[in-house]
């Protein structure tokens, strides 16, 4: 996502933390939205690059490896449903945060949260969806998500939820 900054944004990440150093917001998404209405910059990318300027220290990957920390079991389980949303499209933009990741298409249709030392929490997105025992409602994640699925095992990234994602994906259009 940094590499294709430029081309999408029209600037390079370091020119975004330039206009945003003399910049101060109470709050993340004032940043954001900031970015989208004075710059034009998507919701992904302004997303990415306000959180990338609050640390320039914290690199995604760093982000990625902090909410592991521990947590090592379910390292494996994260980056499956990475690499089934990247299958989806070229339009995927996967943003870390402090606790989680976002998957982005041009709405956030999935959180990915490592809640335990044993359990990743899934956040999807796809309203008017019955909830079920495995499909549960959001739970933490309120308003940011339709729905929780609880994962414990790697192997519980199965056809019926790559089917879910990929119901979330489509409907964040």
């Amino acid at each position: 996502m940094i590499e294709n900054m430029p081309e999408k944004t029209g600037k390079a990440l370091e020119e975004w933390m330039k206009i945003l150093q003399s910049k101060s917001f109470e709050k993340h998404s004032e940043g954001v939205n900031f970015l989208k209405k004075e710059h034009n910059v998507t919701h992904g990318y302004a997303n990415t690059i306000y959180t990338l300027s609050k640390k320039e220290d914290t690199t995604p990957s760093e982000l990625i490896d902090n909410q592991f920390k521990g947590k090592e079991v379910l390292f494996p389980i994260y980056e499956r449903i990475v690499a089934i949303v990247k299958e989806f499209g070229d339009d995927v933009t996967i943003t870390p945060k402090k606790t989680s990741v976002s998957l982005i298409r041009k709405k956030q249709f999935a959180l990915i949260k490592p809640a335990t030392k044993t359990r990743i929490d899934l956040g999807l997105k796809i309203k008017d969806k019955p909830i079920t025992d495995r499909l549960e409602n959001s739970g933490p994640f309120g308003t940011m998500c339709t729905h929780r699925v609880r994962l414990t095992d790697v192997n519980e990234v199965d056809n019926e939820l790559k089917i879910w994602l990929m119901e979330a994906y489509e409907k964040a259009n």
